[in-house]
């Protein structure tokens, strides 16, 4: 047998049945009766039968030009198997990522050249201060990561970034309500009214970006966004002087499920924003076609310090261009007990002294 399809009451919401003796569909919630073909022709209005098409039609990426490539060298983490670029005059560095130490040992080759890179604009300078400037007042911060030596470890890295343009053809039902309530002599009422509401429209998205690096984490990543997409320029090597980059490990189809969820999200606030006036609204189902979509491999500016303390890295980033700063911060587990027992000794001494003052009146 084939399966059995279930109707909604347009009007409550209920679920309706066969009435024989009208010959229509009646509601036992709200009494409302609908022939077949009307409920057919609203079910198909509002439950089309549309499934997403969120598919990419072009990737970025470009080939290196002969000899272009050859003033840079790769090194290879062996802690956390990171592959960094620099150019030629960094010899031996640390791994941004793990902060092991490591050596440049090869030229850089095989990968594809970034189509946009987004120059640093906060310099190394910058870069401390706005450490400096997340760790005053936190007394309890263990002394490891205030030490100025080791803030002046940051270090300057291009991370990949992949970015999609797409539009959005949207489609999306809501099922909304209105309550109202009033009294008699006898008695207390309550309606609710229910709703299909239905969004439909396209949205433009422009250069949405994804983290093309698996060493570095994604939630920092976009935690430290927004990057100005205006002052991107066309990729040039002498971008990278005094900085590393990061080859990306994760490619642009790979990063399509992350783009498609953001899109998703973005898609689905903005309708709902529209959907005003009623007491609760809750979608039911929404779907989303892009067209074209296109996507550009770039390279965000980013500065990474790395701290061990008692077995486990802290790591922080800084938006290399506007300084936004992101990362966790522990706790001196031997100086939150001293100050805890300063803190106890001294109303233990209030206390006292209240006592004391009573005893004595």
């Amino acid at each position: 047998m084939g399966e059995v399809q279930i109707f909604k009451c347009p009007n409550c919401d209920g679920a309706i049945t066969f009435d024989s003796e009208s010959q229509k569909m009646k509601c036992p919630f709200c009494e409302s009766e609908y022939d077949i073909r009307h409920l057919l022709e609203h079910e198909e209005r509002t439950n089309p039968d549309l499934r997403d098409d969120m598919h990419w039609d072009s990737f970025g990426g470009q080939q290196w030009e002969k000899g272009e490539s050859e003033g840079l060298h790769t090194y290879q983490c062996n802690a956390c198997g990171g592959q960094v670029v620099a150019d030629a005059t960094t010899g031996a560095t640390h791994c941004p990522y793990c902060d092991n130490p490591v050596v440049m040992y090869n030229q850089f080759s095989g990968e594809l050249k970034p189509d946009l890179v987004l120059p640093f604009k906060v310099d190394k300078d910058a870069a401390v201060a706005a450490l400096k400037n997340h760790y005053m007042g936190k007394a309890l911060l263990p002394k490891v990561f205030k030490n100025e030596n080791h803030i002046r470890e940051v270090k300057g890295l291009y991370v990949p970034v992949w970015l999609f343009n797409t539009n959005a053809d949207a489609h999306v039902r809501y099922k909304a309500t209105r309550t109202r309530s009033w009294s008699d002599s006898r008695n207390d009422y309550t309606e609710t009214s229910y709703y299909a509401v239905i969004r439909a429209g396209t949205l433009g998205f422009t250069n949405v970006p994804v983290d093309g690096s698996k060493k570095m984490n994604d939630a920092m990543m976009e935690s430290i966004e927004p990057f100005r997409m205006e002052d991107a320029v066309d990729f040039h090597t002498a971008y990278l002087s005094g900085y590393l980059a990061d080859k990306y490990d994760v490619d642009a189809q790979s990063s399509v499920k992350r783009a498609n969820q953001r899109i998703r999200a973005s898609t689905e606030q903005a309708f709902a924003a529209t959907v005003t006036g009623f007491d609760s609204v809750t979608a039911e189902n929404s779907n989303i076609r892009l067209s074209d979509g296109k996507v550009k491999y770039a390279l965000f500016p980013v500065w990474i310090l790395n701290t061990v303390w008692q077995g486990r890295k802290f790591t922080f980033a800084i938006n290399g261009q506007t300084g936004k700063i992101v990362g966790d911060l522990p706790l001196d587990q031997g100086a939150y007990r001293r100050w805890l027992l300063g803190v106890s000794g001294g109303v233990a001494a209030v206390i006292y002294a209240l006592s004391y003052l009573f005893w004595l009146l």
